[in-house]
Protein backbone atom coordinates (compact mmCIF):
# COMPACT_ATOMS: atom_id res chain seq x y z
CA UNK A 1 0.00 0.00 0.00
CA UNK A 2 2.30 2.69 -1.44
CA UNK A 3 -0.19 5.53 -0.46
CA UNK A 4 1.29 5.20 3.53
CA UNK A 5 4.44 7.04 1.88
CA UNK A 6 2.91 9.87 0.59
CA UNK A 7 2.67 8.46 -2.94
CA UNK A 8 -0.73 10.42 -4.45
CA UNK A 9 -3.43 11.97 -3.14
CA UNK A 10 -6.75 10.38 -2.90
CA UNK A 11 -10.19 11.47 -5.37
CA UNK A 12 -13.18 10.22 -5.10
CA UNK A 13 -14.79 7.02 -5.72
CA UNK A 14 -17.09 5.53 -8.14
CA UNK A 15 -19.24 2.77 -7.81
CA UNK A 16 -19.67 1.26 -11.44
CA UNK A 17 -20.81 -2.61 -10.78
CA UNK A 18 -22.92 -4.34 -7.92
CA UNK A 19 -23.33 -7.64 -6.82
CA UNK A 20 -25.50 -9.00 -9.62
CA UNK A 21 -28.39 -11.64 -9.40
CA UNK A 22 -30.55 -12.48 -12.65
CA UNK A 23 -33.11 -15.08 -14.35
CA UNK A 24 -33.34 -15.55 -18.19
CA UNK A 25 -36.50 -16.99 -19.63
CA UNK A 26 -38.06 -19.65 -19.63
CA UNK A 27 -37.36 -21.08 -22.94
CA UNK A 28 -39.54 -24.19 -24.60
CA UNK A 29 -38.17 -26.33 -27.32
CA UNK A 30 -40.40 -27.92 -29.61
CA UNK A 31 -39.07 -30.71 -32.03
CA UNK A 32 -41.96 -32.09 -34.24
CA UNK A 33 -44.82 -30.79 -32.25
CA UNK A 34 -43.54 -32.02 -28.96
CA UNK A 35 -41.49 -29.70 -26.15
CA UNK A 36 -38.44 -31.06 -25.27
CA UNK A 37 -37.37 -28.78 -22.79
CA UNK A 38 -38.48 -26.08 -20.43
CA UNK A 39 -36.25 -24.38 -18.30
CA UNK A 40 -35.13 -21.64 -16.54
CA UNK A 41 -31.47 -20.57 -16.27
CA UNK A 42 -30.29 -20.87 -12.64
CA UNK A 43 -29.21 -17.14 -10.93
CA UNK A 44 -26.02 -15.74 -12.08
CA UNK A 45 -22.96 -16.12 -9.57
CA UNK A 46 -23.01 -13.12 -6.76
CA UNK A 47 -20.23 -12.38 -4.14
CA UNK A 48 -21.46 -10.50 -1.28
CA UNK A 49 -19.26 -10.00 2.25
CA UNK A 50 -20.50 -12.57 4.97
CA UNK A 51 -18.33 -11.61 7.79
CA UNK A 52 -15.36 -9.24 8.77
CA UNK A 53 -13.53 -10.32 11.35
CA UNK A 54 -11.71 -7.69 13.75
CA UNK A 55 -7.62 -8.19 13.82
CA UNK A 56 -4.86 -6.57 14.73
CA UNK A 57 -3.43 -2.93 14.15
CA UNK A 58 -2.42 -2.28 10.63
CA UNK A 59 -3.41 -5.42 8.40
CA UNK A 60 -1.87 -5.82 5.42
CA UNK A 61 -1.07 -9.72 3.92
CA UNK A 62 -3.36 -12.30 3.91
CA UNK A 63 -2.32 -16.26 3.12
CA UNK A 64 -4.68 -19.16 3.32
CA UNK A 65 -3.83 -23.13 4.08
CA UNK A 66 -6.65 -24.83 2.15
CA UNK A 67 -5.40 -28.19 4.00
CA UNK A 68 -6.55 -26.80 7.39
CA UNK A 69 -8.26 -24.04 6.60
CA UNK A 70 -6.68 -21.93 8.66
CA UNK A 71 -6.47 -18.07 7.37
CA UNK A 72 -3.17 -15.96 8.29
CA UNK A 73 -2.76 -12.09 8.41
CA UNK A 74 -0.01 -9.80 8.65
CA UNK A 75 -0.70 -6.65 11.62
CA UNK A 76 1.90 -4.42 10.07
CA UNK A 77 1.46 -1.87 12.79
CA UNK A 78 1.09 -4.77 15.75
CA UNK A 79 4.27 -6.82 14.95
CA UNK A 80 1.86 -9.90 15.18
CA UNK A 81 -0.24 -12.81 12.71
CA UNK A 82 -3.57 -13.03 13.47
CA UNK A 83 -4.51 -16.67 12.86
CA UNK A 84 -8.06 -17.33 11.94
CA UNK A 85 -10.06 -20.04 11.98
CA UNK A 86 -12.36 -20.86 8.57
CA UNK A 87 -14.87 -23.26 10.18
CA UNK A 88 -15.67 -20.71 13.18
CA UNK A 89 -14.19 -17.37 11.72
CA UNK A 90 -12.62 -16.33 14.91
CA UNK A 91 -8.75 -15.55 15.85
CA UNK A 92 -7.72 -17.94 17.45
CA UNK A 93 -3.73 -17.00 17.91
CA UNK A 94 -1.54 -13.72 17.80
CA UNK A 95 1.75 -14.36 16.98
CA UNK A 96 4.23 -12.45 17.81
CA UNK A 97 6.77 -11.75 14.72
CA UNK A 98 9.29 -8.99 13.36
CA UNK A 99 8.94 -5.55 12.84
CA UNK A 100 6.88 -4.22 10.37
CA UNK A 101 5.29 -7.92 8.84
CA UNK A 102 4.68 -6.99 5.38
CA UNK A 103 3.97 -10.15 4.08
CA UNK A 104 3.24 -13.95 4.19
CA UNK A 105 2.90 -17.20 2.87
CA UNK A 106 1.75 -20.54 3.44
CA UNK A 107 3.74 -23.87 2.18
CA UNK A 108 0.90 -26.58 2.89
CA UNK A 109 2.89 -29.87 2.59
CA UNK A 110 5.42 -28.82 5.42
CA UNK A 111 2.35 -26.69 7.71
CA UNK A 112 5.11 -23.81 7.25
CA UNK A 113 4.32 -19.71 7.81
CA UNK A 114 6.63 -17.70 6.38
CA UNK A 115 6.20 -13.39 7.21
CA UNK A 116 8.51 -10.91 6.22
CA UNK A 117 9.57 -8.67 8.60
CA UNK A 118 10.20 -4.89 6.72
CA UNK A 119 12.26 -3.22 9.07
CA UNK A 120 14.28 -5.91 10.76
CA UNK A 121 15.59 -7.40 7.24
CA UNK A 122 14.12 -10.92 7.97
CA UNK A 123 11.65 -13.36 7.48
CA UNK A 124 9.80 -15.25 10.80
CA UNK A 125 9.27 -19.07 10.17
CA UNK A 126 6.48 -20.30 11.55
CA UNK A 127 5.42 -23.40 13.09
CA UNK A 128 1.49 -24.38 11.99
CA UNK A 129 1.97 -27.39 14.47
CA UNK A 130 2.79 -24.79 17.64
CA UNK A 131 1.12 -21.55 16.41
CA UNK A 132 5.15 -20.58 17.12
CA UNK A 133 8.15 -18.74 15.40
CA UNK A 134 10.59 -21.51 15.18
CA UNK A 135 13.31 -19.41 13.53
CA UNK A 136 14.53 -16.14 11.96
CA UNK A 137 15.97 -16.06 8.49
CA UNK A 138 18.24 -13.04 7.32
CA UNK A 139 17.66 -11.77 3.84
CA UNK A 140 17.59 -9.01 1.86
CA UNK A 141 16.73 -4.60 2.70
CA UNK A 142 13.20 -4.15 2.94
CA UNK A 143 12.16 -7.47 2.29
CA UNK A 144 8.27 -7.33 1.07
CA UNK A 145 6.18 -9.86 -0.66
CA UNK A 146 7.11 -14.04 -0.15
CA UNK A 147 6.02 -16.84 -2.28
CA UNK A 148 6.57 -20.91 -2.04
CA UNK A 149 6.82 -23.39 -4.19
CA UNK A 150 5.90 -26.53 -2.53
CA UNK A 151 6.81 -28.78 -5.04
CA UNK A 152 10.69 -27.79 -4.74
CA UNK A 153 10.39 -26.29 -1.34
CA UNK A 154 11.69 -22.87 -1.90
CA UNK A 155 10.61 -19.67 -0.50
CA UNK A 156 11.26 -16.38 -2.79
CA UNK A 157 11.20 -13.44 -1.09
CA UNK A 158 11.23 -9.67 -2.36
CA UNK A 159 13.64 -6.99 -1.45
CA UNK A 160 12.50 -3.83 -2.08
CA UNK A 161 15.99 -1.81 -0.62
CA UNK A 162 18.15 -3.33 -3.13
CA UNK A 163 16.33 -4.57 -6.08
CA UNK A 164 16.78 -8.08 -5.49
CA UNK A 165 15.08 -11.52 -4.71
CA UNK A 166 16.13 -13.85 -1.77
CA UNK A 167 15.98 -17.71 -2.50
CA UNK A 168 15.52 -19.94 0.44
CA UNK A 169 15.71 -23.68 0.80
CA UNK A 170 13.66 -24.49 2.78
CA UNK A 171 15.44 -28.13 4.12
CA UNK A 172 18.19 -25.64 5.44
CA UNK A 173 16.25 -22.55 5.72
CA UNK A 174 18.84 -20.95 4.35
CA UNK A 175 19.57 -18.09 1.33
CA UNK A 176 20.86 -19.84 -1.43
CA UNK A 177 20.84 -17.55 -4.00
CA UNK A 178 20.12 -13.77 -4.50
CA UNK A 179 18.74 -12.54 -7.97
CA UNK A 180 18.91 -8.96 -9.34
CA UNK A 181 15.50 -7.81 -10.86
CA UNK A 182 14.01 -4.39 -11.37
CA UNK A 183 13.73 -1.34 -8.97
CA UNK A 184 11.69 -1.38 -6.46
CA UNK A 185 10.35 -5.11 -6.60
CA UNK A 186 7.24 -5.52 -4.81
CA UNK A 187 5.02 -8.55 -5.19
CA UNK A 188 6.06 -12.36 -6.33
CA UNK A 189 4.29 -15.08 -7.25
CA UNK A 190 5.39 -18.28 -8.49
CA UNK A 191 4.03 -21.16 -11.10
CA UNK A 192 4.64 -24.12 -10.09
CA UNK A 193 3.86 -26.53 -13.10
CA UNK A 194 6.40 -24.15 -15.39
CA UNK A 195 8.87 -23.40 -12.46
CA UNK A 196 8.30 -19.80 -13.34
CA UNK A 197 8.35 -17.14 -10.72
CA UNK A 198 6.88 -13.55 -11.36
CA UNK A 199 8.17 -10.62 -9.51
CA UNK A 200 6.95 -6.97 -10.15
CA UNK A 201 8.66 -3.65 -10.08
CA UNK A 202 7.19 -1.22 -8.46
CA UNK A 203 8.96 2.01 -10.03
CA UNK A 204 9.78 0.50 -13.22
CA UNK A 205 6.74 -0.68 -14.48
CA UNK A 206 8.16 -3.63 -15.59
CA UNK A 207 7.87 -7.86 -14.20
CA UNK A 208 10.97 -9.82 -13.84
CA UNK A 209 10.20 -13.07 -14.86
CA UNK A 210 12.85 -15.65 -13.29
CA UNK A 211 13.72 -19.28 -14.52
CA UNK A 212 13.28 -21.23 -10.88
CA UNK A 213 15.94 -23.99 -12.19
CA UNK A 214 18.75 -21.28 -13.25
CA UNK A 215 17.95 -18.57 -10.61
CA UNK A 216 18.17 -16.13 -13.38
CA UNK A 217 15.90 -13.46 -14.82
CA UNK A 218 14.98 -14.57 -18.80
CA UNK A 219 12.86 -12.01 -19.62
CA UNK A 220 11.16 -8.47 -18.16
CA UNK A 221 8.01 -7.44 -19.43
CA UNK A 222 6.74 -3.68 -19.91
CA UNK A 223 3.18 -3.58 -17.77
CA UNK A 224 1.23 -0.52 -16.60
CA UNK A 225 1.88 2.12 -13.92
CA UNK A 226 2.98 1.06 -10.58
CA UNK A 227 2.10 -2.44 -10.31
CA UNK A 228 1.85 -3.72 -7.07
CA UNK A 229 0.35 -7.09 -6.96
CA UNK A 230 0.98 -10.39 -8.93
CA UNK A 231 -0.91 -13.77 -9.06
CA UNK A 232 -0.87 -16.49 -11.40
CA UNK A 233 -3.30 -18.75 -12.86
CA UNK A 234 -1.61 -22.53 -13.88
CA UNK A 235 -4.60 -23.99 -15.43
CA UNK A 236 -5.19 -21.32 -17.84
CA UNK A 237 -1.14 -20.41 -17.89
CA UNK A 238 -2.44 -16.75 -17.07
CA UNK A 239 -0.56 -13.93 -14.60
CA UNK A 240 -2.44 -11.01 -13.42
CA UNK A 241 -0.74 -7.81 -12.77
CA UNK A 242 -2.51 -5.04 -10.73
CA UNK A 243 -1.23 -1.08 -11.46
CA UNK A 244 -1.89 1.28 -8.94
CA UNK A 245 0.14 3.88 -10.91
CA UNK A 246 -2.77 3.86 -13.33
CA UNK A 247 -5.23 5.59 -11.84
CA UNK A 248 -3.44 9.02 -11.80
CA UNK A 249 -5.42 10.38 -14.32
CA UNK A 250 -8.96 9.55 -12.71
CA UNK A 251 -10.38 6.69 -10.11
CA UNK A 252 -9.79 3.52 -12.60
CA UNK A 253 -6.80 1.35 -11.87
CA UNK A 254 -5.72 -1.73 -14.13
CA UNK A 255 -4.82 -4.94 -14.43
CA UNK A 256 -1.96 -6.32 -16.94
CA UNK A 257 -2.77 -10.61 -18.04
CA UNK A 258 -0.20 -11.82 -19.22
CA UNK A 259 0.20 -14.92 -21.22
CA UNK A 260 2.51 -17.49 -20.20
CA UNK A 261 2.95 -19.01 -23.79
CA UNK A 262 4.21 -16.18 -25.34
CA UNK A 263 5.57 -13.79 -22.83
CA UNK A 264 3.47 -10.80 -23.76
CA UNK A 265 0.39 -8.57 -22.11
CA UNK A 266 -2.77 -9.56 -24.20
CA UNK A 267 -5.40 -7.73 -22.16
CA UNK A 268 -5.54 -4.60 -19.71
CA UNK A 269 -8.86 -5.20 -17.97
CA UNK A 270 -9.96 -2.34 -15.95
CA UNK A 271 -11.08 -2.14 -12.16
CA UNK A 272 -11.17 0.24 -8.97
CA UNK A 273 -9.43 3.00 -7.84
CA UNK A 274 -5.30 2.09 -6.74
CA UNK A 275 -5.89 -1.72 -7.23
CA UNK A 276 -2.91 -3.84 -4.93
CA UNK A 277 -3.38 -7.06 -3.95
CA UNK A 278 -4.78 -10.03 -6.28
CA UNK A 279 -5.83 -13.56 -6.20
CA UNK A 280 -7.49 -16.47 -8.64
CA UNK A 281 -9.82 -18.32 -7.99
CA UNK A 282 -8.79 -21.18 -10.80
CA UNK A 283 -12.46 -23.53 -10.57
CA UNK A 284 -14.86 -20.57 -10.29
CA UNK A 285 -12.19 -18.78 -12.94
CA UNK A 286 -12.45 -15.28 -10.75
CA UNK A 287 -9.98 -12.97 -10.13
CA UNK A 288 -10.22 -11.03 -6.59
CA UNK A 289 -8.33 -7.44 -6.65
CA UNK A 290 -8.51 -5.49 -3.67
CA UNK A 291 -8.58 -1.80 -4.84
CA UNK A 292 -6.72 -0.01 -1.81
CA UNK A 293 -8.07 3.41 -2.35
CA UNK A 294 -11.51 2.43 -3.63
CA UNK A 295 -12.29 0.21 -0.33
CA UNK A 296 -13.35 -2.21 -2.68
CA UNK A 297 -12.97 -5.55 -4.36
CA UNK A 298 -12.99 -5.87 -7.95
CA UNK A 299 -14.31 -9.49 -9.12
CA UNK A 300 -12.95 -10.35 -12.47
CA UNK A 301 -14.85 -13.29 -14.68
CA UNK A 302 -11.98 -14.63 -16.43
CA UNK A 303 -13.81 -15.72 -19.37
CA UNK A 304 -15.31 -12.57 -19.98
CA UNK A 305 -11.90 -10.58 -19.48
CA UNK A 306 -13.67 -7.50 -17.57
CA UNK A 307 -14.67 -6.50 -14.22
CA UNK A 308 -18.23 -7.70 -13.17
CA UNK A 309 -18.81 -6.74 -9.63
CA UNK A 310 -17.38 -4.22 -7.14
CA UNK A 311 -17.98 -5.27 -3.93
CA UNK A 312 -17.35 -2.85 -0.63
CA UNK A 313 -15.26 -3.66 2.04
CA UNK A 314 -13.37 -2.20 4.60
CA UNK A 315 -10.92 0.65 4.91
CA UNK A 316 -7.93 0.57 2.67
CA UNK A 317 -7.87 -3.02 1.77
CA UNK A 318 -4.12 -4.39 0.67
CA UNK A 319 -4.11 -7.84 -0.07
CA UNK A 320 -6.65 -10.83 -0.49
CA UNK A 321 -6.35 -14.73 -0.61
CA UNK A 322 -8.59 -17.10 -2.03
CA UNK A 323 -9.58 -20.48 -0.30
CA UNK A 324 -10.03 -22.30 -3.51
CA UNK A 325 -12.29 -25.20 -1.80
CA UNK A 326 -14.71 -22.70 -0.51
CA UNK A 327 -14.23 -20.50 -2.76
CA UNK A 328 -14.17 -17.86 -0.13
CA UNK A 329 -11.72 -14.35 -0.78
CA UNK A 330 -10.14 -12.81 2.20
CA UNK A 331 -9.12 -9.31 2.51
CA UNK A 332 -7.25 -7.59 5.05
CA UNK A 333 -8.26 -3.74 6.01
CA UNK A 334 -5.55 -1.76 6.45
CA UNK A 335 -7.06 1.11 8.65
CA UNK A 336 -10.66 -0.75 9.57
CA UNK A 337 -8.13 -3.49 11.59
CA UNK A 338 -10.28 -6.32 9.78
CA UNK A 339 -10.61 -8.76 7.38
CA UNK A 340 -13.77 -8.84 5.17
CA UNK A 341 -14.57 -12.07 3.93
CA UNK A 342 -16.29 -12.51 0.43
CA UNK A 343 -18.39 -15.33 -0.43
CA UNK A 344 -19.42 -16.89 -3.37
CA UNK A 345 -23.14 -17.43 -4.03
CA UNK A 346 -25.48 -18.67 -6.26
Amino acid sequence: MREREGARGVTGFRDRFSPRGWYAAVVAVVVEGMPLVTAAHAPAVRHQVTHTIPVGNGPHAVAVDPDTRTVYVTNYLANTVSVIDEATMTVTHTIPVGNWPWSVAVDPDTRTVYVTNELDYTVSVIDEATMTVTRTIPVGSLPQAVAVDPATRTVYVTNTGDDTVSVIDEATMTVTRTIPVGTNPDAVAVDPDTRTVYVTNYLANTVSVIDAATGTVTCTLRVGSGPNGVAVDPAARAVYVTNGGDDTVGDDGTVSVIDEATMTVTRTIHVGFNPDGVAVDPAARTVYVANSLGNSVSVIDVAASTATATIPVGSNPDGVAVDPAAHTAYVPNFFGNSVSVISRCI
